[in-house]
């Protein structure tokens, strides 16, 4: 058994049982890539993959808890190289962070700003994706960090630190009626078309919950995956808008005004999740407390590690 034949099933696994793919990515050949994974299959002494003739068409039992297995071993492996780089160069390096376009827009960039200034060796990349794509991009060692708010709480290797709270605003285009609502209610927003975020991102969940809990259906018109998007729309007064508090700006968004309705939804709670047992350069850890300044290298560390006795929550 050696790494490579792990790397081998994982990104078979990775591109839908297409060995033609994960070769042509992995690059190397098509029948290199099936013959590395029948020799682990027989030295396993189990099946990986079920086979109809030469496809491979779906992952035995005992291959899906090889393939977890086998990306805890790469990771670990991946671990041990960054122990060196560490202590080579705590300075320079390269760090991912995988968040959704709400953080990557209004809550992280004085966060990066102050990263870079401090770090200017480090190369820096953002990816954006909705909270399961990021969480799965940090699994699959594609990122260093995910921050969302909807994170994917059954992906039982991801650790998620709780980091900051928040709520939402309605927002419409000034002069509307919705504005004139005080105390505002969830009776008198349900009255006017609704534009705000999709299913899986920024706590929509809780927005639902809220009206729900009142037996009120509210005309929900549009949806986005983003803020700018909703802001968009709302200044077409296609509708009222909800939208995370952060992600209002009075001197950017001069033609809307808003109204805070934090006493009708619960708040929100950010978090960061980071692969169980990971090995994190120094420069990971500054850039998790520059974001949440409560989760110190021994926070994380400890929460990583499974350690009880630390409470990482808000």
């Amino acid at each position: 058994m050696n790494l490579q034949q792990l790397r081998y099933v994982l990104e078979v696994a990775k591109h839908k049982l297409s060995v033609s793919e994960a070769a042509e990515v992995l690059f190397t050949s098509q029948p290199g890539v099936s013959k590395q994974i029948r020799l682990l299959e027989e030295e396993l002494g189990v099946e990986i993959f079920v086979r109809h003739g030469k496809r491979l068409t779906a992952i035995t039992e005992p291959g899906h808890e090889v393939l977890r297995i086998a990306e805890r071993m790469l990771r670990e492996a991946d671990n041990l190289r960054q122990i060196g780089q560490d202590f080579q160069n705590e300075s320079s390096g390269r760090l991912v962070v995988a968040t959704t376009h709400t953080q990557a827009r209004y809550a992280l960039p004085s966060v990066i700003g102050e990263f870079m200034r401090r770090y200017p060796k480090v190369q820096l990349h953002i990816h954006q994706g909705n909270p399961r794509q990021i969480c799965e991009q940090v699994l699959a060692g594609e990122a260093d960090i995910a921050i969302a708010t909807e994170a994917a709480a059954d992906l039982q290797d991801l650790v998620l630190l709780p980091c900051k709270q928040w709520n939402r605003s309605v927002i419409a285009r000034k002069g509307h009626p919705i504005l004139r609502e005080s105390p505002l209610t969830l009776e008198a927003i349900s009255r006017f078309p609704i534009i705000t975020y999709d299913t899986a991102f920024a706590g929509r969940s809780l927005i639902n919950k809220a009206f729900l809990s009142r037996g009120l259906k509210p005309n929900i018109v549009l949806t986005a995956i983003d803020s700018d998007v909703i802001k968009t729309y709302v200044n077409m007064d296609l509708g009222i808008g909800i939208i995370a508090n952060m992600a209002f700006d009075p001197l950017t968004d001069r033609e809307l005004s808003a109204m805070d309705a934090s006493h009708l939804f619960e708040s929100s709670t950010t978090r960061i999740g980071l692969p169980r047992n990971t090995w994190l350069r120094g420069y990971a850890y500054a850039f998790i407390e520059m974001f949440a300044p409560q989760l110190t290298r021994h926070v994380v560390d400890s929460a990583l590690t499974g350690h009880s006795g630390i409470d990482p929550g808000l």
